[in-house]
């Protein structure tokens, strides 16, 4: 990973493109250092965080070390890790400058952590953001149990618990980002961003995103994903009928069962609390679920053996218990 001082920003490049410029230990301390670097320089106005290697802005965090530190037995690696990872969410979001990330590709997870705290999300039509953790037996973490429940029409919901990919447009669409700039402008927005005013440049290099698939269903959102808990929003898309509901039923029956109900109930509680709060409590989270067996299953299917064939416990929302889910969402 590359920082340095151009002109009036300072510049993070996520550089690791093999894989995807996911985040490790070694990125993530890095990224506090510059953080606190740049934020002590004068001469720094803003800060641009960019992704290199033409397909990824930022794919995630190292899930693949953190599933086999806890099979090791050194999940302090792992809480390491997330407790890191997480104080940075923390520090970009008081940073008291401009936080400019320019999103041209996959932006997931970690990805989302690193610039949805910052001042300024500008996407491409190339970008693609999404929180997929349910698919893994995880949850949506980086403090967006504090922001996901506050986007409007319970889309938030929809995008934790079915782990919906944005295009760029949608993704300004749902409030996930705050500016469009097609990809082929983009040189020309870093280099009026070297200049240090970020408003001056943002505004005079990005355009209006058109509506797309956000805005369309944004109405059946509402209605089925504001239902309540999972089997309640799963009632709402059957009741609803429509080729989308079904759809969104597949999507939802693919997950751990554990980690919809969970995500569903982090939300909840995050909808009522500050995003200091929210870290806290997904850190505590973090560590628990982590030594459940639905993540060291989820990463294996996924990410690991890629098989997309995982055998959660229990294997269905139904037989989930509200109790088991709050034990370990209890502080």
């Amino acid at each position: 990973m590359a920082t340095r001082v151009e002109g009036a920003a300072g510049v993070i490049q996520l550089d690791r493109p093999k894989a995807l410029n996911a985040l490790d230990q070694p990125m993530i301390d890095a990224l506090a250092e510059a953080l606190r670097r740049f934020g002590e320089d004068p001469a720094v106005r803003l800060v641009l965080l960019e992704g290199l290697g033409g397909r990824a802005f930022c794919a995630g965090g190292d899930i693949r070390f953190i599933r086999q530190s806890v099979l090791e037995g050194r999940g302090e690696a792992a809480d390491h890790f997330f407790a890191t990872e997480y104080a940075l969410n923390g520090a970009i979001a008081a940073f008291p400058k401009p936080w400019v990330s320019l999103i041209d590709g996959i932006c997931m997870g970690g990805g989302i952590g690193v610039s949805l705290h910052g001042s300024h999300r500008v996407v491409t039509e190339k970008a693609l953001l999404a929180m997929p953790e349910t698919a893994i037996g995880f949850f949506p973490d980086v403090g967006t149990s504090h922001c996901l429940p506050r986007l409007e029409g319970a889309i938030g919901n929809w995008l934790g618990l079915t782990g919906a990919r944005l295009r760029g447009a949608e993704a300004v669409e749902a409030g996930m980002a705050t500016h469009y700039c097609p990809s082929g402008e983009l040189p020309a927005l870093r280099q009026a961003l070297l200049q240090g005013d970020a408003e001056a440049a943002i505004a005079a290099h990005t355009r209006p995103a058109p509506h797309g698939a956000v805005t369309a269903q944004a109405e059946a959102i509402y209605r089925c994903f504001g239902a309540g808990t999972v089997p309640h929003i799963l009632e709402a898309l059957e009741a609803e009928g429509s080729d989308w509901a079904g759809e969104q039923i597949a999507t939802l029956r693919r997950m751990s069962p554990m980690s919809l109900c969970i995500t569903r109930e982090l939300f909840r509680i995050g909808g009522g609390h500050d995003l200091a709060t929210c870290l806290a409590t997904e850190l505590a989270l973090a560590r628990r679920v982590i030594r459940q067996p639905d993540f060291a299953e989820g990463v294996r299917a996924v990410v690991v053996d890629k098989d997309q064939s995982p055998r959660w416990r229990p294997a269905r929302i139904e037989d989930v218990g509200m109790e088991a889910v709050r034990a370990l969402l209890a502080p």
